[in-house]
């Protein structure tokens, strides 16, 4: 089975990370989502980041985070998300779109509130130091 191929936006700010819920959803998600035909990763998490939050990525700014291969949240399947992760500079303030149902600054133990994928990288921040 072909894992869902997705794009996340890793930001923190006061040591916590960004994190938005989706409307019908419980669980709380990295920004971002999949690239449409032809994009490329810096060309689709813009696109993404500005419908969801409203904000401008830095296309000059892009860092690679991490290639995250984790069980996908709500498959029953098994399915697996394949989620290339970077951080980036922005400008604007990011506030939930329509599609959000609420945005959140989440630390190491809100993990619980996320699917595997946004575990993992809550984990990775805090033995970076970077969350709390």
């Amino acid at each position: 089975m072909t894992p869902i191929d997705a794009l996340a936006w890793v930001h923190v700010r006061d040591r916590r990370l960004l994190s938005v819920r989706t409307n019908g959803k419980e669980k709380f998600y990295l920004p971002g989502g999949k690239r449409e035909p032809g994009e490329g990763d810096v060309e689709g998490l813009c696109r993404e980041i500005r419908e969801e939050l409203g904000v401008a990525l830095d296309p000059l700014s892009f860092r690679f985070f991490a290639l995250l291969d984790e069980k996908a949240d709500g498959f029953a399947d098994g399915r697996r998300v394949r989620m290339t992760c970077y951080t980036a500079d922005h400008t604007g303030e990011p506030e939930p779109s329509a599609e959000i149902a609420e945005a959140a600054w989440l630390r190491a133990a809100d993990a619980a509130a996320c699917p595997p994928a946004g575990q993992r990288v809550l984990r990775m921040l805090a033995e970076a130091g970077l969350v709390d």
